[in-house]
């Protein structure tokens, strides 16, 4: 199974999307900052959203529209 997700930062000023196959271990990571980047810059941290698929086809083609 396959998650596409939406986090944003405590001001709701930036919004995210991505896809993972674990979702809270992603979630984890986006909120303690392990992968640098993006998220990390710009604290977004909050999830919002998310919605699961049955297959990683499926969740990019979601995450896309």
């Amino acid at each position: 199974m396959y998650s596409v997700y939406m986090l944003t930062n405590k001001n709701h000023t930036v919004l995210y999307v991505g896809v993972t196959s674990n979702l809270p271990g992603r979630i984890y990571q986006h909120q303690n900052e392990l992968v640098k980047g993006f998220t990390a810059r710009y604290k977004v941290h909050k999830l919002v959203y998310y919605e699961t698929c049955d297959n990683a086809y499926d969740a990019i083609a979601r995450e896309n529209n």
